[in-house]
């Protein structure tokens, strides 16, 4: 069974995709266009061109899976645009998926002190 794991790395291609590619065309587009191995332990995630479809691809060892998401009505997901190629953590991948805008948030600035008192 795929897992989701937090050590799972996840490689984003942000431009648009024809959702009509099955696991055989999204693969050759990962090895082709962003250059990785998609036999590689890792997530590919395509999206179409109106923002509103998700499509994940993994290699397991044994075979490929292929997951899907549709959103209805007119809700959209926040799409990354500032690279061709967006490297994301599973939570953030979590968090894509449920429509967070990924580049609104903004985390606190780490701190280094030489000492506490």
């Amino acid at each position: 069974m795929f897992r989701f794991d937090d050590g799972l790395r996840v490689y984003v291609h942000r431009d648009p995709v024809d959702f009509r590619m099955g696991i055989n065309g999204l693969s050759i587009l990962v090895e082709q266009a962003m250059s990785l191995n998609p036999l590689d332990e890792a997530l590919y995630v395509f999206g179409n061109r109106r923002h509103d479809r998700i499509k994940i691809i993994a290699w397991d060892g044994n075979g490929f899976w292929l997951l899907l998401k549709r959103l209805e009505g007119h809700d959209r997901f926040a799409w990354p645009s500032d690279a061709a190629i967006v490297t994301l953590s599973i939570e953030q991948l979590r968090w894509l998926l449920q429509g967070v805008d990924l580049a609104a948030i903004k985390k606190h600035p780490k701190r280094y002190y030489a000492r506490v008192s």
